[in-house]
C-alpha cells in the first residue's frame, strides 16, 4: 500500500473515490461532476488530496483545506472529506490517512486539523477519537446555508 499527496494524475481515481463518498452522504451520483470538482481542486492547488492506492487501485483518500487562526495567527487545516472503498475497510486505511494528514499539518506549521461528521456516523467518530481528536465543547457551530 502506498500513500500520498494526489497530483493531476490520480484524477479518475480520485475522483470515483469522491463520487462514491458524495452517494455515501446520499447524493446522487455524478462522476462528471466530482471529476470537474477534484480537478479544479488540483488544478488551483486549493485544497491538500492524501490518497491510498494498492497495486494501482484506489481505497481511500481524505481532503484537506487551509483555513487560517485570527487568534493564535497560524495556519489550519479542514480535514473536509475522508472516504474508504467499501472493499477496503478494516484494513486500517482510514487510520493511515489520518496519520498523514496529521504528518502534513506538522510540516505545514499549522495549529490544528478540524472535522465534523454525521451525529450517526459512530464508526467515524470512534475512528477520530482513537486518534486524539476530541468532541468539540467550548464553541457552538453555526452554518447559514445558502442553497
Amino acid at each position: 500500500m502506498e500513500i500520498y499527496q494526489a497530483t493531476i494524475e490520480d484524477l479518475e481515481g480520485v475522483s470515483k473515490l469522491f463520487n462514491s463518498y458524495r452517494m455515501f452522504y446520499e447524493k446522487t451520483s455524478d462522476l462528471e461532476g466530482a471529476r470537474i470538482y477534484i480537478k479544479e481542486r488540483l488544478e488551483n492547488k486549493d485544497s491538500v488530496i492524501l490518497v491510498v492506492k494498492k497495486d494501482q487501485k484506489y481505497l481511500g483518500f481524505t481532503q484537506l483545506y487551509p483555513t487560517f487562526s485570527s487568534i493564535s495567527m497560524k495556519t489550519a487545516w479542514i480535514l473536509n472529506d475522508l472516504y474508504i472503498d467499501s472493499d477496503a475497510r478494516k484494513q486500517g486505511i482510514g487510520e493511515m490517512l489520518l496519520h498523514k494528514a496529521k504528518d502534513f499539518a506538522i510540516e505545514t506549521s499549522a495549529k490544528s486539523i478540524s472535522l465534523s461528521t454525521a451525529l450517526d456516523n459512530l464508526s467515524a467518530q470512534r475512528l477520530y477519537e482513537k486518534n486524539g481528536y476530541v468532541r468539540d465543547s467550548e464553541f457552538c457551530q453555526y452554518e447559514l446555508n445558502l442553497l
